[in-house]
């Protein structure tokens, strides 16, 4: 069945949902690179597994196809600038989105954001096509979670600060 939706429209539809902020990170030797994604979820618990979407034509695809690792750094309400830089808002940093960014690894070797209110270490799992997107699965391989800083959300394309509900 071929509908003919409004991009747009729907555009306008997908910012109503409510997201967390991360970056997506990924290395193959000294190369790396990262982008801001809000298209990523919990697969399972057993194995601890996440899925990314990743634009086909962005510099991290061909990254996380070729070293089989990505980390999942969930940005915490303080890193609105980071997400920007890492969207490709700031074209000054987009030969090096990392310069002047204190970051650090863990197991994988993937980029790990410092300042951040979580982060999945992961294992590339499988892939799965999706048009002009690659829908990552991750089995994490290492984690953390800094309990004392609140989320950053995305909601109608303006990002937003949760106070942490006790």
């Amino acid at each position: 069945m071929q509908t003919s939706i409004d991009s747009s429209q729907f555009r306008q539809i997908m910012s109503r949902f409510v997201t967390g902020v991360t970056v997506v990170t990924s290395r193959s030797g000294q190369d790396i690179h990262g982008l801001t994604c809000n298209a990523f979820c919990s697969i399972t618990v057993k194995p601890c597994t996440v899925m990314v979407s990743v634009a086909k034509d962005t510099r991290s695809w061909p990254l996380i196809e070729k070293s089989q690792i990505f980390a999942v750094n969930i940005l915490s309400q303080t890193q609105s600038e980071i997400s920007d830089r890492f969207a490709g808002r700031h074209k000054d940093k987009e030969n090096n989105r990392f310069e002047g960014i204190s970051w650090t690894t863990d197991i994988t070797g993937a980029p790990i954001l410092k300042g951040t209110q979580a982060y999945l270490d992961c294992q590339l799992t499988q892939s799965f096509d999706g048009g002009t997107h690659t829908l990552f699965l991750g089995e994490v391989v290492a984690l953390n979670l800094d309990d004392t800083k609140s989320p950053l959300v995305f909601f109608s394309s303006s990002y937003l600060g949760i106070d942490k509900l006790k």
